[in-house]
């Protein structure tokens, strides 16, 4: 039995879990103050990633299907390629209500992969796509 244990241990897969480091805001700082989502739009810094209802995800209106291609137009719009903007270092997730927390998941994964520093999550609903 003790052999049997030591196999299973050894032969084990272990995966990591991601995670985001969240700090904690300051009270003092007025960029941690509340702003309201068309603030949010209008500021030249994020990305913005939208999540519709069917899961489509679209990043500055171009729709990436897969992972990859979620990936290449984050990274694209991070460094300025989309719209001849300047590099920014943030991005806003707008995810309907009713799509899958994978596909919210996969995004908030995919701008972490490609160095985005501020992650904002936001739920709209469908109608304000």
């Amino acid at each position: 039995v003790f052999q049997l244990l030591i196999f299973f241990m050894m032969t084990a897969a272990f995966s990591l879990q991601k995670s985001l480091e969240v700090p904690p805001p300051d009270p003092n700082d007025e960029t941690a103050q509340s702003q309201t989502l068309e603030e949010l739009e209008n500021e030249n810094d994020f990305v913005i990633v939208r999540i519709d209802r069917e899961n489509v995800v679209t990043v500055e209106g171009r729709d990436a299907p897969s992972e990859q291609d979620l990936l290449t137009k984050l990274r694209e719009a991070r460094n300025g390629a989309a719209g001849g903007r300047a590099t920014r270092s943030g991005m806003l997730v707008l995810a309907d209500p009713a799509c899958r927390h994978e596909t919210v998941v996969r995004a908030l994964d995919a701008g972490n992969a490609v160095g985005m520093e501020r992650i904002r999550l936001a739920t709209v609903e469908d109608t304000e796509f």
